[in-house]
Order: structure tokens, then sequence, then C-alpha cells
């Protein structure tokens, strides 16, 4: 019997918010892994690193700023950065893990480029809020350097990158390759690394990837069996934080693209969830994929939680 192939998606809370958190983090959320691969499941694993990158770019920019004649680090190799830092701790955590229910997987990080259009809107429009408050000095510069900035009211001002959608993944067949050997593969942290094709070589762009459009797009060059995108709640609601609040266990498209046109879904946290969902199962109709919390992952696969999504009802 072959394995069911699934991405997984892990979210912030997977991972913590600082370096101290993310290692106690990770130790749980190898739990939970490994709770999939005893059900059988092959793992291909993506994972969020907005708190990641955010602190690394304020690293760095300090780092500009105490010595002058430092270079700063541009966007993508802050990612670049948070990629393996993240990858790191998730496979050394897993490995010890399925080491001690006597598994002996080999789990591996691959740093993972993703291609992006130059003329994508998002470029025109940046949205993603990064790095450390600045003074209206500190602001003027950046703006000089041609970046993006935003007031906070209160707070001075941050910097804003641009969110592209995502096109291909470089390195795809070098994860398909490790996951059709049976290794649990980490791949697409953060998004990916965002670059720019120009003349067969990769230029990194000034931009974040949005971690649930990679993993549905991760999902569908795979081909996988599901996708399992773990987030802070156990299930989809209608009519979420209101009096009538209703979990809901099933959902398919029509009825997604339905609740996307009533609003039902937060833009910043639940929305580009079910937009990954749809242009999953779009590609793989034959596919599901399940929304769940990382507490309840293990009963939820086995219909015991969670929110499962499907092409028809």
């Amino acid at each position: 019997m072959m394995k069911k192939k699934v991405v997984v998606s892990l979210g912030h809370q997977a991972l913590g918010y600082t370096t101290l958190q993310q290692w106690d983090a990770v130790k749980i959320t190898a739990k939970a892994l490994a709770d999939l691969v005893e059900e059988d499941y092959q793992l291909t694993i993506t994972h969020s690193n907005g708190p990641q990158v955010s602190m690394i770019h304020k690293a760095m920019t300090e780092l500009r700023r105490v010595y002058t004649d430092y270079t700063p680090a541009p966007m993508c190799v802050c990612s670049a950065m948070s990629q393996g830092y993240v990858g790191f701790d998730i496979q050394n955590s897993l490995r010890a893990e399925l080491l001690s229910r006597g598994i002996p997987k080999t789990v591996s990080t691959i740093l993972t480029q993703v291609t992006v259009d130059p003329y994508d809107e998002a470029f025109y429009e940046p949205t993603k809020l990064i790095g450390r408050n600045m003074s209206a000095e500190e602001a003027e510069a950046e703006l000089e350097k041609g970046n993006y900035v935003v007031e906070e009211a209160g707070q001075g001002f941050r910097r804003v990158v641009a969110a592209p959608k995502p096109i291909d993944i470089v390195e795809i067949e070098a994860i398909r390759l490790l996951a059709e050997a049976g290794q649990v593969v980490i791949a697409c942290g953060g998004g990916g690394i965002p670059v720019i094709e120009q003349n067969h070589a990769l230029q990194g762009a000034s931009a974040v990837i949005e971690k649930d459009s990679i993993a549905g797009k991760l999902a569908e060059d795979l081909n996988a069996d599901q996708l399992i995108i773990l987030t802070g709640v156990p299930c989809i609601y209608k009519n979420y934080g209101k009096e009538d609040q209703e979990a809901l266990s099933t959902l398919s498209i029509t009825e997604a693209q339905k609740y996307i046109e009533e609003k039902q879904f937060g833009e910043g946290n639940m929305l580009p969830k079910i937009e990954a969902a749809i242009a999953y199962l779009k590609a793989c109709p034959k596919g599901s994929v399940l929304i769940a919390s990382l507490d309840n992952v293990a009963d939820a696969v086995k219909g015991k939680g969670g929110t499962v999504i499907t092409m028809n009802p």
C-alpha cells in the first residue's frame, strides 16, 4: 500500500516568536509531526517565518546602523537565513522525536527559491510589515533607498515589502526526489526565497511570499493526497467571534467561495488559507485539505476534528 502523500503547513504557533520560544515550540511540533509519520503519512513540511525573518532583518539593520561601513542584508538574504535557521530546529527536533520512537527516518531541509513576476501588482502596493519601528529621519532614509514605509500611529514608521504570488518552485525536483525516497522534507520555508529570473540567473526580490500560497503550490506540484494547514484555531468557523459562531466540519469549494463573497474569513488569517485550499483542489480535485490546530491534528486526521475541504460536497 502506498503511503499517503501529505504537505503540512506550520503556522506561527508551531514555532514561537523568539529563539528561545522556538526551541521549546518545535519539540511540541515534532511530536505532532511524528504522530503523522506513525500513521504512515509521507510528509513534506513548509512553515511560516514572519517573526523570524523580521528578527533577522532588525538585527541586520541595527548592525548597519552601528557599523556604517557594513553592508545591510537585502530581504532575500534575510529570507534565506530564516529558512536555514527554522529548518535546522525543526529537522533536528523531528529527527530526535522519530528516533525516540524507533523510526530511523532522514529529515532534510532544502533551501528553496520561488520565482515571482517582477510586474506583479503587489510590487506597486506593498503591504507586508517588516522590521522595527523607525523614526521619521530613518524612514526618510529608507524612502531615499527606494523602499516603502508606512506610519503606525504613535509608534513611528515601519518598512513594508511586497507579497507577490508564487510562480515556480525552483528546487521542486530535488524536493520530489527526496520525498519519493521516503525522507521527511522541509521546504519552501516562509513562502520560499522570492527570486526573479533574468537571463537564466536568479536575482533576489525585495519581497515575501505568503506561506499559505506556497503551501498550496507545493501540494499541487507534488500531487499530494492532502494539504494539512495547521493554525491557531481548531477548525473553520462561520460567523467567527460572534454569538452565532458555527464550527464547520466539512466545506466544499462552492461553499468556500460563497463564504468568501460574504467576507466570512479574515483577510490576514483565514482567507489566505481558504484561497490556497481552493487553488490546490482545482489542480488536484481528488485531494482534500484539512485545516486544524497543532493540538488537535492527531484526532483531526482521524475525522475527529478540524475542517475538511473537498472539491465537491
